[in-house]
């Protein structure tokens, strides 16, 4: 049976969003969890998406690649190497105060965004990286959107799990803690820098994967598709608006601000002629409202973090 109409738009639409709920969740661990300002989420999606598409692409002779590796090869290492270039970021730039902290990520991601638009022999430059494989294809067309659902679903119960354990964990508890009151853990003699930096790299991490699993969803990436408007400024929406510090906030927000985001695309397609080249500024205005009004009348988000568990002790 084939899907057709409102059902594929809608299988379409919860897969995109289950990515960006990856990634928000990516984010939570560096903001909502440690206060980790980073601006530069596009440029470790990239890294991720990238690395993906050039080890399970076959041979071209337009970029690097042609490894033909199958997607979990290309997902861990997409993951791996995020991490990496997160561990170097963060060695440099994790001590930092969080205003300068995002004048460095944001820099950070836009270098990587430009090394990628201009090393054609790796990227092929601005013509981008085509016939990245599709997960399951022998399912036919429905069969496969439906499976790669089903998959992008199962792995945010999967990083929602390890990320939730994280945070109710003593580590969670140690980054909540910095993040509220850095000062207080130095005194209580914690490494505060090699906590930020674990949180920095396990969210930098996530993003990566979830590069991944976008470039095997859309098949093509090129610079543009991670411009800081749909990679870094949604995604901070997204978990505002949810809840920073709330795993689960993250991914309501993410399902949520993309609803918005593609209605909007359909509402806009009916302005007269004379604003319709206005559609993209009015999108962008009205994901910006959406912003305002949660900060002015529920700023914690609309799942507001929730206090830790009690810690219970036993005397020996």
């Amino acid at each position: 049976m084939e899907l057709v109409g409102l059902a594929s738009f809608l299988v379409f639409f919860l897969t995109l969003a289950g990515i960006y709920a990856l990634v928000t969740l990516g984010l939570n661990v560096q903001w909502g969890f440690s206060g980790q300002f980073n601006i530069g989420i596009a440029g470790f999606w990239a890294i991720g998406a990238y690395t993906a598409a050039i080890l399970d692409t076959p041979a071209s002779p337009f970029h690097l690649g042609g490894f033909a590796m199958p997607f979990w090869v290309g997902a861990l290492a997409a993951t791996l190497l995020a991490a990496a270039v997160a561990f170097l970021v963060g060695v440099i730039c994790v001590d930092l105060r969080t205003d300068y902290l995002a004048i460095a990520t944001i820099g950070i991601g836009e270098i990587i965004r430009l090394v990628l638009k201009n090393e054609e022999w790796l990227t092929n430059g601005v013509r981008g990286i085509a016939g990245i494989p599709r997960l399951f294809e022998a399912l036919g067309r429905s069969g496969q959107a439906l499976a790669f659902l089903g998959f992008v679903l199962l792995a945010i119960l999967l990083v929602y799990a390890l990320v939730e354990r994280a945070a109710r964990s003593p580590w969670g508890r140690v980054q909540r803690a910095i993040r509220d009151e850095e000062l207080a853990v130095a005194a209580c003699g914690r490494d505060v820098r090699r906590f930020r930096l674990e949180s920095f790299v396990l969210g930098s991490a996530i993003m990566g994967f979830a590069g991944a699993v976008h470039a095997h969803f859309v098949g093509f990436i090129s610079p543009e598709a991670f411009d800081p408007l749909f990679t870094t400024f949604l995604v901070w929406v997204m978990l505002v608006v949810g809840g920073s510090g709330n795993n689960r906030g993250a991914i309501l927000g993410a399902f949520l601000v993309w609803a918005i985001w593609s209605l909007a695309q359909f509402a806009t397609a009916y302005l007269p002629l004379a604003w319709a080249g206005r559609a993209g500024a009015l999108r962008v205005l009205l994901v910006g409202v959406l912003l305002q009004l949660v900060l002015l009348w529920r700023p914690q988000g609309l799942l507001p973090e929730r206090p830790p568990p009690p810690v219970v002790r036993r005397d020996a």
